[in-house]
């Protein structure tokens, strides 16, 4: 159920920063007409860290119904307060989301225990798919391989979403939890290696603005068509790169701006991009024609 191309949504917004529910339901029928495998609802990407939780189960039904089945919706219900990251994914389960995708607490900076303990509260709680997300880069809070493996054995852990970059970890990983558990990348420069090496898909930022093809090298490497995979990742270098020239999801949302397919807005911290990165970023995206 959660392979492939999964896009790790935006969320769209006015310029006084309100959410723009008609671009939110419009950006999901772009998805879907370009067969993303998948979609993730407030994530990183998705500005998490600034949406409230009234605007939370708001985004995750309207993106429930608006799919209504169609592909997988995986919310984002992470938190470095283990009672908000419960509340969250619940919400997320009454709103009727596939599963729910838990960042590492961040900030506080919690051991290997205080890991175990977290992960063990929430899947005890809730009874809905739940998805491990390591971005130690964001969070400052390192999931290590042997925490990984004990929770794994936990009833509604079904895999790991990995932003580290770092592909010796599926491979030690691999060998030590059963066949079922999902590796999912959450890196859109080494993902395609990650697959290769055993990864189920993607979770990205890139998909946001070229779906299609982010659906087509995914599922050539399902496929064993691997050649194929990358001539057309090959195409998507400059992007890749250049769609994390600022702070996610600051370039993504200039970009989908500046194709038309929603209005200027973000959230504060969060600003609009510079200027001098916004030539790159065109010229990286036109790169791929």
């Amino acid at each position: 159920m959660f392979q492939g191309s999964i896009v790790a949504l935006v969320t769209p917004m006015n310029p006084d920063g309100s959410i723009n529910i008609d671009n939110f339901k419009s950006l999901l029928d772009f998805h879907i007409e370009n067969k993303t495998d998948g979609v993730v609802v407030l994530g990183t990407t998705g500005e998490c860290p600034t949406i409230d939780f009234d605007e939370h189960t708001f985004l995750v039904k309207e993106a429930v119904a608006h799919i209504n089945g169609r592909i997988p919706v995986i919310a984002g219900t992470g938190a470095n307060s283990t009672k908000e990251a419960v509340f969250l994914t619940k919400s997320a389960k009454e709103a009727g989301a596939d599963a729910c995708l838990l960042v590492t607490p961040y900030y506080n900076k919690p051991n290997q225990q205080g890991l175990l303990e977290h992960y063990k509260a929430i899947n005890d709680a809730v009874n809905i798919p739940q998805i491990l997300y390591n971005v130690p880069s964001r969070t400052g809070c390192d999931l290590k391989n042997e925490t990984v493996v004990l929770l794994s054995k936990l009833s509604n852990i079904i895999g790991i979403k990995d932003a580290t970059g770092e592909l010796e970890r599926i491979n030690f990983l691999k060998d030590k939890v059963t066949n079922d558990f999902i590796f999912i990348s959450g890196d859109d420069l080494s993902f395609l290696e990650y697959m290769e090496r055993g990864g189920s898909g993607v979770i990205s930022v890139t998909a946001n603005v070229v779906p299609d093809l982010m659906h087509n090298i995914c599922h050539s490497i399902l496929n064993g068509d691997i050649k194929k995979s990358k001539t057309i990742n090959n195409k998507l270098s400059s992007l890749h790169e250049a769609i994390f020239i600022d702070s996610n999801p600051i370039p993504v949302k200039w970009l989908l701006n500046y194709l038309g397919l929603i209005r200027e807005g973000i959230r504060l911290p969060l600003v609009r991009l510079d200027k001098k990165y916004q030539t790159n970023l065109i010229e990286a995206f036109e790169s791929i024609k």
